[in-house]
């Protein structure tokens, strides 16, 4: 079946008895016409079911309020689901929308191949979610006159780049279980693939050594409540072990659950922190200490230096690095005497 003939101006401007140029500017959102005129107009739009030319809108204004999103991992992994609702919260205030396009990285995707992916479609701007290393990471260049920005814990030299505080994540945890009393912490890692993995295993050395500890052996899970408990189990056979700090909520769950079947008591025998804060949703009675982030506000300041004016020639980009909180239960305690 034919579609039917979508309405145009003119028969809204017969419909509410007014000119087409009328019609046009309440389109636009002009205040320049009467309310109740204006009134009128949207009344025969909503009868007739029009919709204005989003294209001939943008080449009116000049700009497609729109920002293009580049996912390089699994859209619903820890933090990325709220960091797209910060982005799509702020874009909704701004009166903005959202492009998005997931990147497979098991095809090597890289920053050149999600701009030219984003590029040919109407953004204003565009913001690259990284989760894993991107091939030629800094030898990326943003396309002229397209504002860009990076989500990652690495500097880039031409674009704006905004995450988490990963190795200041680790320092904080370190320090405050030996603050308590602990000798040393061991580690739980995720996926080596992951940069978050990474630095926090990088900032859980480099804790350790500025308190002048060697760091006890490496542990790594796979970011699942499987891989903690596997690597909770082998722990729970060493005497010396009192501190464990696992790289996300699911493995230090893991981990609580395997030091109990081995007949360790947490906190009194063995204190357990985790990283994210995600548990609360899914456990009636969370316990977990846990390194909490505000993956929002890295969204929402990924929107609005994707959607400014693109910075001058020659100014150093913005990189910002946001804290995280540290969230105290009882799963941690000073170590027994």
């Amino acid at each position: 079946m034919a579609r039917p003939r979508p309405a145009s101006l003119a028969d809204i401007a017969r419909a509410a008895g007014v000119s087409a140029q009328t019609v046009s500017r309440v389109a636009n959102g002009s205040d320049s016409v009467r309310p109740e005129t204006a009134a009128k107009v949207r009344e025969a739009m909503r009868t007739l079911g029009y919709r204005p030319s989003f294209a001939g809108r943008s080449l009116k204004q000049g700009r497609y309020r729109t920002v293009g999103l580049a996912m390089f991992n699994n859209i619903t992994a820890t933090g990325n689901i709220f960091r797209l609702d910060g982005i799509t919260r702020a874009a909704t205030e701004a009166g903005c929308a959202l492009t998005l396009i997931e990147m497979d990285c098991t095809d090597h995707a890289t920053l050149t191949s999600a701009a030219e992916r984003l590029s040919a479609l109407p953004v204003d701007g565009m913001i690259f979610n990284l989760t894993r290393p991107a091939e030629n990471f800094l030898d990326f260049k943003p396309l002229a006159g397209l504002p860009m920005v990076i989500i990652t814990n690495l500097e880039h030299p031409l674009c704006p780049t905004v995450d988490n505080d990963q190795l200041g994540c680790s320092h904080t945890i370190v320090d405050h279980l030996l603050d308590l009393g602990h000798r040393t912490v061991f580690h739980v890692a995720g996926k080596e693939e992951s940069i978050a993995s990474r630095l926090r295993e990088q900032g859980w050395r480099e804790a350790l050594v500025a308190r002048g500890v060697e760091p006890p052996p490496l542990l790594r899970g796979d970011w699942s409540g499987m891989s903690g408990y596997e690597a909770g189990a082998h722990l729970a056979a060493i005497p010396e072990c009192t501190a464990i700090y696992a790289s996300n909520d699911a493995m230090a769950l893991g981990v609580v659950d395997a030091l109990n079947d081995a007949g360790r008591r947490v906190p009194e025998d063995v204190s357990v922190v985790g990283v994210d804060d995600s548990l609360a949703t899914v456990l009636p009675h969370d316990r977990i200490t846990s390194l909490r982030f505000d993956n929002r506000a890295v969204g929402r300041w990924a929107f609005e230096h994707a959607m400014a004016e693109a910075a001058p020639q020659g100014d150093t980009p913005a990189h910002c690095l946001m804290p995280g909180t540290l969230i105290q239960r009882e799963s941690v305690a000073p170590p027994a005497r």
